[in-house]
């Protein structure tokens, strides 16, 4: 599964935990990772991913964010199913509610599994 590959990549490569779902006792600092869409043409498989940088402070999330996006840029070197992960946007997500500082990276990943 893509959601696997990515997340064991990301679990490998960053400090922070990863998850694919908010823990149930969060970390201050965490990446969370949710695959937002898919398609197929030709055999050849194709993903949106929204990857959140969680962190105490805005500064923090955004760095975090920083290095993910390296992470994700890295995956086709990384990985031998993944062709190429294309940062689509990268943008404050902070939750106006909790107030919880996060930042949010989408990327659009090919791949074959």
């Amino acid at each position: 599964m893509i959601e696997t590959i990515i997340l064991n990549a990301l679990q490998a490569a960053l400090d922070p935990e990863v998850y694919m779902e908010v823990p149930e006792n969060k970390p201050a600092t965490y990446v969370l990772l949710e695959k937002t869409g898919s398609q197929r043409q030709d055999r050849i498989d194709m993903a949106t991913f929204a990857v959140q940088s969680i962190a105490a402070s805005l500064a923090d999330a955004a760095t975090l964010n920083e290095t993910v996006k390296g992470v994700m840029d890295q995956l086709p070197q990384l990985t031998t199913e993944i062709f190429a992960a294309k940062l689509n946007s990268d943008y404050n997500f902070t939750d106006t509610k909790t107030k919880e500082r996060r930042y949010q990276a989408v990327y659009n990943i090919t791949y074959k599994e």
